[in-house]
Formats: structure tokens, sequence, C-alpha cells
């Protein structure tokens, strides 16, 4: 004979492994998604000491940070690939996306880097095409635009001989000046555009030594710079109110679980994130 326990009758069990999800959209997004695009600063942000990892730590638990960086890329080459990062229809847009180019766009024609170079009204342009697809998928998303960092010209001769010795090429591929004049448009753009900007060329610079503090090869980042770039992103996050100490976690913290009947710490999770999923709560859906 089996004696049911005390207060079984009225504690949820969990679901068997068969059941279907009621929203399938639920299952799909347990955590609103930050996505980071942009080229190698953006690619290299989950490496030990990145900007990325920094900001998934930031948000563990709250949200998932997901990076698009691709090497080498410029804003006219990152124009493929928006209907594939950012769909219209299938799934749900990001909470918040940045948008990190023109390193690349900003290299010197006639210079080794020519391949990449972008002239810089075009830049503007592509940038603009970016911020209208990603508002066409959310009216909500927080889009923000990052200058690309200034340039240690020094720090990229250094680098360039550190790989081809006395076959290095004697100009320099890329300059502050034209890194510059990139960063202004950027930050241009956004003010057209109503969009949040972050300036890492100017900030980088406020500080002394920024050449070998912030930069490893006078374009990449360091540790150091890394952080620069967390700090900005987090401080226009909280900015907007994506505070990540203010955000619901995805299921319930330890603390909220009941050891005899666990289940009720699920219960309301599981209505919170088929109703943030499945677009029947305005609250949840803001955050």
């Amino acid at each position: 004979m089996t004696t049911t326990p005390p207060g079984a009758g009225s504690c949820p069990s969990a679901p068997s492994a068969g059941h279907p999800p009621v929203c399938l959209a639920a299952e799909m997004a347990v955590r609103p998604r930050l996505v980071l695009f942009g080229d190698s600063i953006t690619e290299q942000s989950f490496r030990p000491g990145g900007w990325g990892a920094a900001l998934a730590d930031t948000y563990s638990r709250k949200a998932d940070v997901v990076v698009r960086g691709y090497g080498g890329y410029n804003t006219r080459w990152a124009l493929f690939l928006l209907h594939q990062i950012f769909p219209m229809v299938g799934t749900a847009p990001p909470l918040a996306t940045t948008v990190f180019f023109g390193a690349n766009d900003a290299a010197i024609l006639g210079r080794t880097s020519e391949r990449q170079h972008v002239p810089v009204a075009e830049y503007k342009d592509n940038l603009k095409r970016i911020v209208n697809h990603l508002k066409d998928c959310s009216k909500s998303m927080v889009i923000m635009l990052i200058t690309p960092p200034p340039v240690d010209e020094d720090g990229r001769e250094r680098f360039a001989r550190s790989l081809y010795g006395e076959e290095a090429r004697r100009l320099p591929e890329r300059t502050n000046e034209m890194a510059g004049v990139y960063a202004d448009q950027c930050i241009e753009l956004a003010k057209e555009m109503n969009i949040h900007c972050i300036d890492i060329w100017s900030k980088m610079q406020e500080t002394a030594g920024w050449q070998k503090l912030y930069l490893s090869d006078g374009l990449h980042l360091t540790p150091e710079g890394n952080a620069v770039v967390h700090k900005q992103v987090v401080q226009t996050l909280r900015n907007v109110g994506l505070k990540a100490e203010d955000m619901p976690y995805d299921f319930p913290h330890h603390s909220r679980i009941d050891g005899t009947c666990p289940g009720k710490a699920f219960q309301l999770s599981v209505v919170q994130l088929e109703s943030l999923a499945c677009g029947t709560s305005g609250d949840l859906i803001s955050l």
C-alpha cells in the first residue's frame, strides 16, 4: 500500500518530458537577448577579459548575450548579414543591440587594407540602413551605435613589423585622424535617428597613455580597453531602465524554492515566461 506524503495533493509536480509547451515561443525565448553586432572587436569580445564576456556576467540569468562579430568586416559587408541575424519573422527580436563598425571602413585607400575601405558617406548610409532594419524588427529595441576606437599608429607599425619584419608596410593602413572622421559620422547619425551612441573614440583618449593602455596592437583592445567598452554599454543600458538587478531571473532563485514543495516556485515563473514570449502581458514585455 502506497502512502501519500502530507500536502502532496496541493503540491504541483514537475511536467513529464513529453509535455508540450503552452507556447512554442516560451521555449525559444526564456530570456531576452542582447545582440552584439560588429567586426573583430566584437568577435573577440568573449575572449578572457572581453567586454562581451563581462556583459554576459553582468546580465547572468537575466539576458542572453549573443555575439555576432565578424573579423575584417565593414558596414558594406554587414548589410548582407542583416536578414540572417535579425530576421523579421520567426524569432523574438533582441531586447537591445550594439552596432560596432567603422574600424575597417576607415582603412585608407592605397594602403595595405584598402580592400576594406568604405567611403565615409557610404559608411553613414550603411549604418542608417542597419538601424532602419533593426527598427523594423522591433519598435522597442534599444539600439546602441559604438564609434570605431582610436588608432595608435605607432602600435600598428610595431605590430606589422612583428609579423612581417622589414617587409612590413611603410605607411599606416589606418590613422587616428581618419578613425575620428568616421566616429563623427556615427555620432551624427545617432543624433539624427534619435538612438544611443557610445563615443569610444573620444572616451579612450581622455586617459593619458591610452595608446598602450587600451590597445593591444594599435587597434584591438586590451583587457583595460574592453573594460571601457563594457562600462559604457552597461551605463547606456542602465540609463534606459535595463538595470540587471531590476530584471527578473529566468527561473526562480534557489532561495525561493520550497524544499518540500518545489513546484510552487515554478508555477508563476512559467506563467511569466509564457506571457513574455507569447505577448500576453504588456508589463512583462516591457521588462
